[in-house]
């Protein structure tokens, strides 16, 4: 016969919870950081225009 699992405990649920939200805003400050870096031309990555785009079909 099953037998069923203890409860997790209120901490460690928060716990994880926490651990979860501090990646999801890490990953979102990452995103902005990148786009402002986009907008204002100082990226140090490449990212491909519309106008690189139609060079390379040429």
């Amino acid at each position: 016969m099953a037998v069923p699992k203890k409860k997790t405990s209120n901490t460690k649920r928060n716990q994880r919870r926490a651990h979860w939200n501090r990646k999801a805003a890490k990953a979102a400050q990452r995103a902005l950081s990148q786009g402002k870096s986009v907008l204002t031309g100082d990226s140090t990555f490449y990212y491909p225009t519309k106008e690189d785009e139609d060079e390379d079909e040429e």
